[in-house]
C-alpha cells in the first residue's frame, strides 16, 4: 500500500482503538509502565508534527506550543518532557483537544504526501510504524487500567484474545551450523534489526508449539513459585517481595483470566501468556528446557515457517539480552534515540502478540522489555541442547 493511502488507514485504526472508551477511560494511567490511551494519541501525532513536519516542512506552525513538552516520550535531543509517571495528571488537553491535534496534523501531512520527497515518506514510514506499536500498547495498558478497576469492564466483546493451541508438541531438530539473521531485503525494519549478520548455532532443539495455561498450571501445583531452585537470583527476590503466585490476571482461586473481554475461562490449551521473563526462565528450567535464544528462535522460524505460533498468538520470551547486532550504527540525530539508547538491562522478545496489527511482525522483530514487566502479551515456547 502507497504511504499516501496507508497513513490515513493507520491513523484512523488509533481512533477506532478508542471508540469503546470514554474521555474518563481514555485518561487514566495505572502505573509507571503505562500510558494512558490519550496521552498515545498525542504521542504519536508529536511524532509526525516534530520529526516530520517540524523538520522538512519551513513554513509550518506547531498546532500548540505546549504540546512538545507534554508529549515528547524519551527524545532528549528533542527538549524537555513531561515526567512520565505523571501522565495521568494531564486532565487538560481534553480528549476533544487531542482529536482536533490529531486531525490538524493529518490535514498537514496528507497536504504534502502527494508531492513528498524520499526524506519525507521515509520518516512517514517510521513514525506509522511507531504509531502501530502504540496501538499495541494502547490496548496493554487500557487492559491492565481495567483490571486495576474493581468491577474488572470488559474493552469490548470482540477484542482481540490469545486462542486456544490444541496441537501436539513436536521437537524441531537443528543442525550445529552457521547462520544468518536479521532483517533482509527493502521492506520497512527498525534500525536494531540490522545488520545482517552470522551467527554459530550449537545444534538445538525449538518445541514447535507454545507453553499453555494448563502446563503452567502444572508448574504452580509442583510448588514452582515457592522454590529457589528454578529461579534466578534477580527474579526470585523479584518474586518475594512482590509475593507472587501466578501469572498476571490469573484468578488464584478460580479457572478465570482477566482480559479485553473482562473475566473468562482460562482454557488450559491456550498459550500462557503475561508472564515476565523471570517466570518464563523458571518455568523453563523446572521443565528441563530452557528459553532459546534470539538467534535460534529466529532460524527455527525461518526453517520451519509452517509450523504454528510462531507470531500473532504471545510475544515469545527469549535468553538474549537487547544488545546491539555487530557492526550497528545507529541513525544520526533525534531517531538514534528510538532503540539504541535502550540497550542495557533488557531482554529480548520475538513473535508478535493478538495484540499486534496484523502488518506489524515479522521474523527478525526484535521486541524488548525490562525482565519484570508482564502486562505485555508476553509467552514463551522451549528450547533444549542436543
Amino acid at each position: 500500500m502507497r504511504i499516501v493511502d496507508r497513513y490515513p488507514a493507520v491513523r484512523a485504526c488509533s481512533e477506532a482503538l478508542i471508540a469503546p472508551l470514554s474521555a474518563e477511560d481514555c485518561a487514566i494511567q495505572s502505573m509507571d509502565d503505562a500510558s494512558p490511551a490519550k496521552w498515545h494519541l498525542a504521542h504519536t501525532t508529536w511524532f509526525f508534527e516534530t520529526v516530520v513536519l517540524q523538520e522538512l516542512v519551513a513554513d509550518y506552525n506547531l498546532f500548540n506550543s505546549d504540546y512538545p513538552y507534554l508529549f515528547n516520550s524519551y527524545y532528549n535531543a528533542l527538549g524537555e518532557r513531561h515526567a512520565r509517571p505523571q501522565r495521568g495528571l494531564l486532565s487538560r488537553p481534553s480528549l476533544d483537544e487531542v482529536l482536533a491535534y490529531r486531525a490538524a496534523v493529518d490535514q498537514a501531512m496528507l497536504a504534502q504526501l502527494p508531492n513528498a520527497s524520499n526524506a519525507f515518506l521515509r520518516l512517514t514510514e517510521i513514525g506509522l510504524n511507531h504509531e502501530q506499536q502504540h496501538q499495541e500498547l494502547l490496548l496493554t495498558d487500557i487492559q491492565h487500567a481495567f483490571f486495576c478497576n474493581p468491577l474488572h469492564p470488559g474493552y469490548c466483546d470482540n477484542a482481540p484474545m490469545v486462542d486456544q493451541n490444541p496441537s501436539s508438541r513436536r521437537w524441531l531438530d537443528m543442525a550445529a551450523d552457521l547462520y544468518q539473521i536479521g532483517h533482509q531485503g527493502d521492506a520497512f525494519c527498525y534500525d536494531n534489526e540490522t545488520p545482517p549478520h552470522q551467527v554459530w548455532l550449537n545444534a538445538f532443539q525449538m518445541a514447535s508449539t507454545l507453553v499453555t495455561n494448563g502446563e503452567f498450571q502444572a508448574f504452580i501445583d509442583a510448588g514452582g513459585y515457592r522454590n529457589p531452585t528454578y529461579w534466578l537470583s534477580d527474579g526470585w527476590d523479584w518474586v518475594q517481595r512482590e509475593q507472587l503466585e501466578h501469572p498476571l490476571y490469573w484468578h488464584p482461586k478460580a479457572t478465570q483470566a482477566f482480559s479485553l473481554r473482562g473475566d473468562q475461562p482460562r482454557a488450559a490449551d491456550a498459550p500462557v501468556c503475561h508472564l515476565s521473563f523471570y517466570e518464563a526462565d523458571a518455568y523453563a528450567r523446572w521443565a528441563g528446557a530452557r528459553l532459546p535464544l534470539e538467534a535460534e528462535w529466529e532460524v527455527a522460524a525461518r526453517l520451519f515457517p509452517d509450523e504454528n505460533n510462531w507470531m500473532g498468538q504471545v510475544w515469545q520470551w527469549t535468553a538474549s539480552p537487547y544488545q546491539a547486532y555487530p557492526g550497528y550504527r545507529p541513525p544520526a540525530g533525534p531517531l538514534g534515540e528510538y532503540n539504541a539508547k535502550f540497550m542495557c538491562n533488557q531482554m529480548i522478545l520475538r513473535g508478535s502478540s493478538a495484540y499486534t496489527p496484523t502488518d506489524h511482525s515479522r521474523i527478525s522483530y526484535r521486541n524488548f522489555f525490562h525482565p519484570h514487566c508482564r502486562w505485555q502479551l508476553s509467552g514463551l515456547r522451549l528450547a533444549r541442547d542436543l
